[in-house]
């Protein structure tokens, strides 16, 4: 998953093109990041052996190549080995609702060309070459009448150049996997009660927009716990400050 392709002349003019059809389909639905419908989804998940599906191993992601080690471990898919949407051998250290989309902004030595322009928020989530835009974004996913939220944690199903889907209005080729445009983490699948492969529809969320739920729990890379912990250290800080008056 660390394909990384050269642009012509003809794929800038696309880009260009494609930012502004993103642009505009958003001023239409009225939504900064309108829902993307009738998504094929597959499951996956940390520490999951290759298979045909699925020819790269999850023990590293697009943006961690420790992501097991991160994760605290193998997050066992296996229904009758989890408890409340994480595993029972352990407490995992990332949020357990996390999911994949067929983009990686990074490259080797910084970002894509195209990243400033494709990726909404660049600009906003920009922290130097060596950080990635897209992890951790959250993203809303709903089968039926429940909506669950996750991280965006890795770049697939196959491929991690496909902004034309992932921030545009291109449909994922039918051509791979029926069609699948998302990966969801075992914990997403349980709350939607979804099967190994099913249909859902997703879109980008801010974290304002993002309710608490199981997915606000737990994670070093929760922006949940993240702020919590921010405003715990606050507190103390604000007692430590009129005891001291």
């Amino acid at each position: 998953m660390k394909a990384i392709s050269i642009l012509s002349i003809g794929a800038l003019a696309a880009i260009s093109a494609g930012c502004l059809s993103t642009r505009q389909g958003v001023s239409a639905t009225g939504e900064r990041y309108p829902w993307k419908k009738n998504i094929v989804t597959t499951v996956f998940w940390i520490g999951e052996k290759p298979s045909a599906n699925n020819p790269v191993p999850n023990r590293k992601s697009s943006w961690d190549k420790d992501w097991s080690r991160s994760y605290g471990g193998f997050d066992d898919p296996n229904p009758a080995h989890r408890r409340n949407f994480i595993p029972v051998k352990f407490t995992p250290r990332q949020n357990p609702f996390y999911c994949a989309l067929p983009y990686n902004d990074k490259t080797v030595n910084g970002h894509r060309p195209e990243a400033p322009r494709v990726v909404p928020w660049f600009k906003d989530a920009y922290h130097g070459p060596g950080v990635s835009t897209c992890k951790d974004r959250w993203v809303a996913i709903r089968k039926g009448s429940r909506t669950v939220y996750a991280q965006w944690e890795d770049a697939g199903p196959f491929r991690t150049d496909y902004w034309q889907y992932v921030f545009g209005n291109e449909r994922p080729k039918p051509t791979l996997n029926k069609g699948a445009g998302l990966d969801v983490s075992p914990a997403v699948r349980d709350y939607l009660e979804l099967n190994q492969t099913d249909v859902t529809d997703w879109r980008f969320v801010e974290f304002s927009e993002v309710p608490h739920g199981p997915w606000s729990t737990l994670g070093e890379n929760n922006t949940f716990v993240i702020s919590d912990r921010k405003a715990g250290r606050e507190l103390a800080q604000a007692s430590k400050r009129a005891d001291a008056q």
